[in-house]
């Protein structure tokens, strides 16, 4: 029995691998490279190629006697799926059709899927449940949603799934193997530690005049190791022949700005550099999840509180200015 991980070599995937390996299952990895990182794999079996490539997928599931897939392999950054909103379909949807044709031609019928609250868009209220209603504001949540639409009508040829809707993950892995680059991410927690870190960076916070009790907005932060470990009880619960479903995969505190940065200046023991700027338009107020269907269905709680996020990011940062390379 192996878990074939597309994507592995990527932020969130390379994790999950760990957890997988944790759980002593045997694990092979599919990645182009393309945006993850050969070295975040460590020791696990790695496979460069495309999940498009169905000969290539053909192959790994017969030689690996592949019986279940967590896929992580998508493009992910908002922005570029505004601006480049083809390439997204075609290799967030298309090409997870083909991987999901090639699966089926070899009876493999346990999947997990890398999904992402931005399906939500700005939800009506939080904590925001799995019956919240959908309503992506940006292309790549459009593909997200897709792939969560698509695995739904497949239940009834026998392929059971878990979409995994992430909040916000952070942090880095607790030896400080794996983690963030800040170079080539967005999020906010990796601009704040290079706001810390370095001093060529500019980090400016979006608005302080916001309905929320210090004015900036609140999110959903979750340690990566505590998302890496609900793939693994994902996947149990698939293998106690769960039905399809989808799950929020959060921590159900949210977290604001102005509390992140005190807290950061706690960890590292000086001030994080900012300024504060104008709202950024369609950033929502206030997004944390329900975690209840999580805790209820996968038997899952998250485990790591904001501290131990912050920590692990700035020790990792800290070591790993310039990510692996």
């Amino acid at each position: 029995m192996t878990t074939l991980v597309t994507g592995g070599a990527g932020y969130i995937g390379a994790h999950t691998v760990r957890a997988l390996q944790n759980a002593k299952r045997d694990v092979v990895v599919l990645d182009t490279l393309e945006r993850g990182n050969k070295k975040a794999v460590i020791d696990a079996k790695l496979i460069v190629g495309d999940i498009a490539d169905q000969k290539l997928v053909a192959k790994i599931c017969r030689k690996y006697k592949v019986t279940n897939v967590v896929h992580f392999a998508a493009y992910k950054a908002v922005g570029e799926s505004m601006t480049h909103p083809m390439k997204y379909w075609q290799n967030n949807v298309s090409s997870t059709l083909k991987l999901l044709e090639t699966l089926q031609a070899h009876d493999i019928s346990r999947f997990v899927f890398s999904s992402s609250a931005s399906v939500y868009g700005t939800p009506k209220s939080s904590p925001t449940t799995e019956n919240e209603p959908t309503n992506p504001e940006s292309v790549y949540a459009e593909t997200k949603l897709a792939v969560e639409n698509i695995l739904r009508s497949l239940a009834i040829d026998g392929l059971n799934s878990v979409s995994l809707r992430y909040f916000n993950a952070a942090g880095a892995s607790s030896d400080n193997k794996i983690g963030e680059d800040w170079t080539t991410s967005q999020n906010l927690i990796p601009r704040v530690m290079r706001a810390l870190l370095d001093d060529k960076f500019k980090f400016e916070v979006f608005g302080n005049d916001y309905a929320t009790p210090d004015g900036t907005c609140i999110r959903d932060y979750i340690h990566v190791e505590d998302l890496a470990v609900a793939h693994v009880k994902a996947l149990e619960y698939l293998e106690s022949y769960g039905k399809t479903t989808v799950c929020n995969i959060g921590t159900g505190k949210g977290t604001s700005v102005k509390q992140l940065l005190e807290m950061t200046a706690v960890v590292a023991k000086r001030e994080v550099p900012h300024t504060i700027g104008a709202r950024r338009e369609g950033d929502p107020v206030s997004v944390y999840a329900d975690v209840t269907l999580a805790n209820k269905v996968l038997g899952w709680h998250a485990t790591q509180d904001l501290q131990s996020i912050i920590q692990s990011a700035f020790t990792w940062h800290s070591t790993h200015p310039n990510g692996f390379r």
